[in-house]
């Protein structure tokens, strides 16, 4: 199967915000040319590697959805020309991506690091800056 992104804008609103409404829609190049013949799925705009959420996606593509998801976003973005569009998928791409933890830098030296706990008051200081500070 040769899958693809189909990206549909329309007016969300016609009191002249210019806002748009973007369904990412999932379509299956084997089996037709036009759009309503070929549709498979819309594509979630949260996708969970684990299946907490059982969207029709997830229900088709099992263990490789968010592969799946990134690949299609991936190869959509090359090919979209649109800024606003550009935008919006980069926007899920970076949804897709796992959280990095949050580094801070230290008051004292000014190094980056992870906090083991985030602290009630403006000032980090990093493990060696405790010691020399508080021994």
């Amino acid at each position: 199967m040769s899958f693809r992104l189909k990206i549909d804008t329309k007016s969300f609103l016609d009191d002249g915000s210019g806002k748009k409404c973007l369904s990412f829609a999932v379509v299956d190049l084997e089996k037709s040319e036009s759009y309503p013949q070929n549709f498979v799925c819309i594509l979630p705009i949260m996708v969970s590697a684990d299946g907490k959420t059982q969207s029709n996606f997830y229900r088709i593509f099992r263990e490789r959805s968010l592969i799946k998801a990134k690949s299609l976003l991936v190869a959509a973005l090359k090919r979209e020309g649109d800024p606003e569009v550009k935008a919006e998928i980069e926007r899920r791409l970076k949804m897709l991506d796992p959280k990095q933890p949050a580094k801070v830098k230290c008051s004292t030296c000014g190094k980056l690091f992870q906090p083991l706990r985030v602290r009630k008051y403006k000032r980090h200081f990093c493990p060696e800056c405790m010691k020399k500070k508080y021994t």
